[in-house]
């Protein structure tokens, strides 16, 4: 609690804490509420398997906090080029991958399930 009662918020930084070694991706569930799933997401060069799509169940809002990365959706022969800042919106069963990351540097992600 701070001077007038109040109790303190613990804050987070969606930027640190990321280990120095990523053998694998790193998924972290922030928040988990009936309708909603929030996670962090970092990529070093980690991408999805050859031939393998997302197909989920909820619909995905995406933000790039950091890094670059391709998305690739089975629809549009083009893909996505994402850099800090970008944002995609992907509906329930919109067939998608993760093309390619950068790996020299860390991608983080924040993915919004709802």
């Amino acid at each position: 609690m701070d001077s007038s009662g109040a109790r303190k918020t613990d804050l987070a930084n969606l930027l640190t804490d990321i280990p120095a070694q990523l053998p694998d991706e790193l998924v972290q569930t922030l928040v988990r509420a009936p309708a909603v799933q929030i996670v962090r997401v970092v990529s070093r060069g980690q991408c999805s398997p050859p031939g393998f799509w997302y197909d989920q169940d909820e619909n995905e809002f995406v933000l790039l906090l950091t890094g670059t990365a391709r998305l690739v959706f089975e629809d549009q022969s083009e893909p996505l080029e994402m850099i800090p800042g970008s944002c995609v919106n992907i509906p329930a069963h919109k067939r998608h991958r993760v093309e390619w990351t950068d790996p020299t540097q860390n991608t983080v992600w924040l993915g919004i399930f709802y």
